[in-house]
């Protein structure tokens, strides 16, 4: 676009991936301008109020864009989407989360989106101070905001557990800096789940598996074990171990799938017989197990425990 507002509108448009307010076309090169090239079919009308500045079929990042230019004012990417954008692997990707003042009202644009658009979440919220945004193209919550929220907008409380391992595993945020946001939050929902589930993580469970085992202990008052703890094995390997009690060394592995593999099978059996011939008692259950028998996994830890020299209290 020639002139000095044309380079200021080229600037803004690279800025915002090609994707447009109307308004934003129309102060920089009059609304007259704007019908012509949409008219022309040189730029495409997304739905009301938004535009991109070209024909083709939207990338990611111009939906991204397009979500937050059409929820309005001081809308931005939140919960798994602003997650997922600032790298944490493994969420899904649709429906796209904008996050919006409680005051603020949205009209139907969100409703009437193209076929190459996702579906648009709108959430509100009273709270959303600063030191809850990320300085992002388009903005963003922080990776901790918006871990808390996509816990509690999770479809269900498997993965909401999973939304917080899958961003402290991968080091995007610490189980202490989404504690202290969801304490400014007292009607984030599964709250108390979230809060249980964030000391179990800060103890040093790292998946779903070892989250549901912490979970089946303190439903049949077993003593908390150690998660993850260091140990050399006898080949000079650096190993973890899913749960111990050190008092009664006892050992509990929990089994993913990949564990049928035959490699992996034939490694855990040599660890099992290291842990054996060192002198510590070693249990090992499915994760399947764990979730969906919790009643029968109890009663065999209670059983190694006592035969360890644990003794339940009355």
């Amino acid at each position: 676009m020639p002139g000095a507002e044309g380079a200021e509108f080229d600037w803004l448009a690279f800025e915002q991936s090609g994707v447009v307010t109307s308004r934003q076309a129309a102060e920089s090169l009059g609304r007259a301008t704007v019908r012509g090239l949409v008219r022309s079919g040189r730029w495409r009308a997304i739905c009301h109020n938004v535009l991109l500045t070209g024909n083709g079929r939207l990338t990611r990042e111009q939906q991204l864009w397009v979500a937050v230019l059409a929820a309005g004012r001081d809308a931005v990417l939140a919960g798994a989407t602003a997650a997922a954008e600032a790298g944490v692997r493994g969420l899904r990707q649709e429906p796209l989360h904008v996050l919006i003042p409680a005051a603020r009202q949205v009209s139907g644009t969100l409703r009437r989106l193209p076929l190459d658009m996702p579906a648009v979440f709108v959430r509100r919220s009273t709270i959303l101070p600063e030191s809850h945004l990320q300085l992002a193209r388009p903005m963003r919550t922080s990776v901790a905001r918006a871990l808390a929220d996509a816990a509690g907008w999770a479809r269900s409380d498997d993965e909401a557990r999973t939304v917080l391992a899958a961003g402290c595993q991968q080091r995007r945020a610490t189980a202490g800096e989404i504690r202290e946001v969801v304490l400014t939050l007292p009607k984030l929902r599964r709250r108390p789940l979230i809060l249980r589930t964030l000391d179990d993580i800060a103890g040093g469970a790292q998946a779903l598996s070892e989250l549901d085992f912490m979970a089946l202990c303190r439903r049949f008052r077993i003593p908390p074990p150690d998660l993850q703890q260091r140990r050399v094995d006898a080949g000079g390997r650096v190993r973890y171990l899913d749960a111990y009690w050190r008092r009664w060394r006892l050992h509990v592995e929990i089994d993913g799938a990949h564990h049928m593999d035959a490699r992996h099978w034939a490694a855990d059996l040599r660890r099992q017989n290291d842990i054996w011939i060192a002198g510590d008692r070693i249990l090992r259950f499915p994760a399947w197990l764990v979730r969906s028998r919790p009643t029968e996994v109890a009663d065999q830890v209670r059983a190694g425990l006592s035969a360890a020299g644990w003794r339940a209290e009355p």
